[in-house]
């Protein structure tokens, strides 16, 4: 098999993998606060992540290089991990992934003040119409909005955030610094509101979060290694199968069966997505590729993001000729 269709392969697996973690959010959410099921899922994943990070072979201290940057990116983890577990919870499956596809159009956004990254004409047209997909999703005006389609959009925004930021300071800033911070934020800040909404958990719910971390590290690891095999522009789209995978799983567990606005919305930010990556992927379309060189899979800091966008996945340190990003920013 082709190094390329190898990594789609395993990419499709990861997403779906991250998909059925995503089925356990919202079952667990129907009994358990958001709150909760994100300090037992960190909980469950901190061995699993020590293990992988035993493996970096940097030298240095737990200090950030940039704190300021860790602690921006670290903030936006904790809203993000929070609100997404909350709208996977309280709102369609399928309307949840068509409003968090709309992070790599806001990655292209927050690039060009973060980053410094031109966005010439056709990409500016890609991220409005994408921008107007999601607004279909949303339809405002004509139905009720909640907390949780608020919740989603806000994740979306927090996880561009991250991953922008991660993009600005991964060359600089070791992997256990940038995976460990937002986890230990996420069990402190949790485990802080968690008397105000604990319920006690049977044996069986434990298990579940005990899959749930078990679900997003494998996904983790899947990327990883996808990224390793093949070309981003090869891996990136397929997180769009994850649409597919809410269609069948919504049916099949929940009773929910997508209406027109949301698969048009989709399909429009979905395509506006494919469009932002086929054109980073050219030679001269864009100098730094924030959305190829980020994560695809929404970033909450409750889930193992093991690689930092600008390493390979065996936490090696590069810097290349002539980015400028390969050198430090105050």
């Amino acid at each position: 098999m082709a190094p390329n269709a190898k990594a789609a392969l395993i990419a499709l697996v990861g997403f779906a993998a991250f998909a059925t973690h995503d089925v356990l959010v919202k079952t667990l959410g129907a009994q358990f606060s958001s709150v909760q099921i994100v300090f037992f899922n960190v909980l469950f994943a901190f061995p699993l992540v020590t293990l992988t990070l035993i493996r970096d072979p940097a030298a240095g201290t737990l200090r950030p290089a940039h704190p300021w940057w860790v602690a921006l990116r670290t903030g936006a983890a904790v809203i993000t991990a929070l609100c997404a577990f909350y709208a996977f919870s309280t709102i369609q499956l399928a309307q949840v992934y068509a409003i968090l596809f709309a992070s790599p159009l806001l990655i292209t956004l927050l690039a060009i003040p973060i980053l410094g990254e031109p966005v010439r004409l056709r990409r500016w047209a890609a991220v409005i119409v994408g921008l107007t997909g999601v607004m279909i999703v949303l339809q405002p005006g004509s139905t009720t909005l909640t907390l949780g389609h608020g919740a989603a959009l806000i994740a979306a925004i927090g996880s561009a955030f991250a991953s922008v930021i991660s993009r600005r300071i991964g060359r600089d800033e070791r992997s256990v610094v940038l995976v460990l911070y937002p986890m230990l934020a996420n069990f402190a800040i949790m485990g802080a509101l968690l008397p105000q909404v604990h319920v006690a958990m049977p044996l069986e719910s434990l298990a579940l979060n005990a899959l749930l971390s078990a679900l997003g590290f494998a996904g983790a690891m899947l990327m990883v290694l996808a990224y390793k095999t093949g070309e981003a522009v090869v891996v990136a789209p397929m997180q769009y199968s994850q649409i597919l995978w809410a269609t069948v799983f919504g049916a099949l567990f929940f009773d929910e069966f997508p209406d027109t606005p949301t698969l048009v919305g989709a399909g429009i930010v979905i395509a506006s997505g494919l469009y932002i990556v086929l054109r980073e992927s050219g030679s001269t379309a864009s100098r730094l590729r924030p959305v190829l060189r980020s994560r695809t899979r929404v970033f909450t800091g409750a889930l193992p993001r093991l690689s930092p966008p600008d390493k390979g996945p065996r936490f090696h340190r590069r810097r290349e000729a002539g980015d400028p990003l390969s050198k430090p920013h105050g």
